[in-house]
C-alpha cells in the first residue's frame, strides 16, 4: 500500500471535492488526455451562457461591452499566468493543435524554403510533427529528428551536435505526453538561436504542472489547451514574440480581423486580433480565466510536489512487479507509462476499467516514439490534483489483478 503519510507531508493536495464529474470510489487517470473540471469553472461557463452572455468587440450596448472586458480580461489572465511581456502576445485558438498549425502554415510556411530543416524530437505528439511535415513537403525543407537518452529526455547534446544554420525551426515538447520527461526549455532555445533558428513549445503538459515563464525560457512561440489545465474543451493559447506575430500573415478570414475590407483590397488587424476570425469561444476563454485562478489559488509548485510524490510512490510499486516494464525518467512530471509482458495495454486498461480505475492505453498519438521503444503501445497512468494516494492503490491492486489473469 502507499504510504498516504509520506504523501500527506510532501505538499497534500485534498481537492476532490472541487470535481463533481468524480464520483467516490472511481480513480481518473488519464488527465495527461484532459483534466477535469473543477466546479467554480464549471460555474463560470454555466454563469457566462446563463445570466451574462452576450457578443464580444461588436456590440455597443452595455451587455456586449461588459462580455468584451470580460473576454478581454482573460487575455491578460493568460499574459500574466505565463509572464508574456503584453496581452497582445496572445492569440487564442481552438487548443494547442490549432496553434502549432498557425505558426507552421503562417510563418514556417511564409518563411522556410527548398533545403531549410526542421528539427523535431522523437517524442513528439502527432499535432508537432505532421503540421511540420506538411509545411516541409510543400516548400521542399527537410526534418530531422533528436534521439532521446537512456533515461528517455529529449538528447539536448544530440540535438547541439545536430543543429546547422541550415535549421530554421526548432519544435519540441515541453513534457512528453507518453513518458512524462520534462525538457530544459530554455537551453533548448539557446541552442536553437545559437544557429539562428526559432524556436516552439508544446507546453501542453507542463502549463497544469510546472509554472512557466516563457520570458525566461526566450522561446519564439508557445502553445497550450485549455481542457489539460482543467478548463474547457475547444480553446488554447498560442503565444508569440510580437516582432514575430505582426510579421506573419493572417491564418483564416473573417470577421473581427480585419482593418478595412473593399472589394479592391482588404486589409488587417494587428496581432492578435488577425489571428481570431470569426466569433470567438467567448464562454471557453472565462473558463480559462476560471481555470487558471484555481490552479493559481492551490500553487503550481505544491501541484508539482503533490504530482511527483504520486508519480514516485506508483513507480516505486510497479518496480516490484517483475512483468511490468516502467519508462520514462525517475522524475516524470505526473505521467507513468508502463507494459506488461506478454498482455496488451488494451487488456490492461479493460481490466483496470473493471475496478474502477481510468488509464489510457495506445500509442497515445506518439507512433515514432512507440517505434522507437519497440513497443506497438503502452498504458498510461497519468495524474491531476485530484489524485490521491488511494488512486494509486488501486492502480497498482489493478495490475496486480492483470498479472494473475494473465499469469
Amino acid at each position: 500500500m502507499v504510504d498516504a503519510a509520506t504523501i500527506a507531508r510532501e505538499q497534500p493536495l485534498d481537492t476532490l471535492a472541487d470535481f463533481p464529474a468524480i464520483p467516490s470510489g472511481w480513480a481518473y487517470l488519464d488527465t495527461a488526455a484532459t483534466s477535469q473540471k473543477p466546479q467554480v469553472v464549471v460555474d463560470a461557463i454555466t454563469r457566462a451562457y446563463g445570466t451574462t452572455y452576450a457578443t464580444v468587440h461588436r456590440g455597443v450596448y452595455q451587455r456586449s461591452a461588459d462580455m468584451t472586458v470580460a473576454y478581454e480580461a482573460a487575455r491578460r489572465r493568460v499574459a500574466a499566468f505565463i509572464n508574456a511581456g503584453s496581452d497582445a502576445e496572445i492569440v487564442f485558438t481552438r487548443g494547442a493543435t490549432e496553434g502549432i498549425n498557425l505558426v507552421a502554415q503562417c510563418w514556417a510556411g511564409v518563411q522556410l524554403k527548398a533545403g531549410d530543416r526542421i528539427m523535431l524530437s522523437m517524442l513528439e505528439h502527432h499535432s508537432n510533427i505532421v503540421p511540420w511535415q506538411m509545411v516541409a513537403e510543400r516548400v521542399g525543407a527537410a526534418i530531422d529528428v533528436v534521439p532521446l537518452t537512456e533515461d528517455h529526455r529529449i538528447d539536448l547534446d544530440a540535438m547541439a551536435a545536430m543543429l546547422t544554420p541550415r535549421h530554421k525551426l526548432v519544435a519540441l515538447a515541453h513534457v512528453s505526453n507518453v513518458l512524462g520527461s520534462a525538457l530544459d526549455a530554455r537551453r533548448a532555445t539557446e541552442l536553437a538561436h545559437g544557429v539562428g533558428a526559432k524556436i516552439l513549445i508544446d507546453g501542453c503538459q507542463a502549463v497544469p504542472r510546472i509554472a512557466v515563464d516563457v520570458s525566461e525560457i526566450g522561446c519564439d512561440f508557445y502553445v497550450f489547451s485549455a481542457h489539460k489545465l482543467y478548463g474547457p474543451t475547444g480553446i488554447g493559447v498560442l503565444w508569440g514574440k510580437p516582432e514575430l506575430l505582426d510579421a506573419m500573415p493572417p491564418y483564416q478570414g473573417g470577421g473581427s480581423m480585419i482593418d478595412r475590407v473593399s472589394f479592391a483590397q482588404t486589409t488587417y488587424a494587428p496581432a492578435p486580433g488577425r489571428f481570431e476570425a470569426g466569433t470567438p469561444h467567448i464562454v471557453g476563454a472565462l473558463g480559462l480565466h476560471a481555470a487558471i485562478d484555481y490552479v493559481e489559488g492551490l500553487g503550481l509548485a505544491r501541484i508539482h510536489a503533490h504530482e511527483t510524490a504520486l508519480v514516485r510512490a506508483t513507480r516505486e510499486a510497479l518496480s516490484g512487479i517483475n512483468s511490468v516494464r516502467v519508462l520514462g525518467p525517475a522524475d516524470s512530471a505526473g505521467i507513468v507509462s508502463f507494459t506488461i509482458e506478454g498482455v496488451h495495454p488494451h487488456d490492461i486498461g479493460t481490466i483496470l476499467d473493471e475496478g474502477r480505475v481510468a488509464i489510457r492505453a495506445g500509442h497515445h498519438c506518439a507512433q515514432p516514439l512507440m517505434e522507437a521503444l519497440g513497443v506497438p503501445a503502452t498504458a498510461r497512468a497519468s495524474f491531476g490534483v485530484y489524485n490521491g494516494p488511494q488512486d494509486v492503490d488501486a492502480l497498482v491492486a489493478g495490475i496486480a489483478r492483470v498479472t494473475r489473469i494473465f499469469g
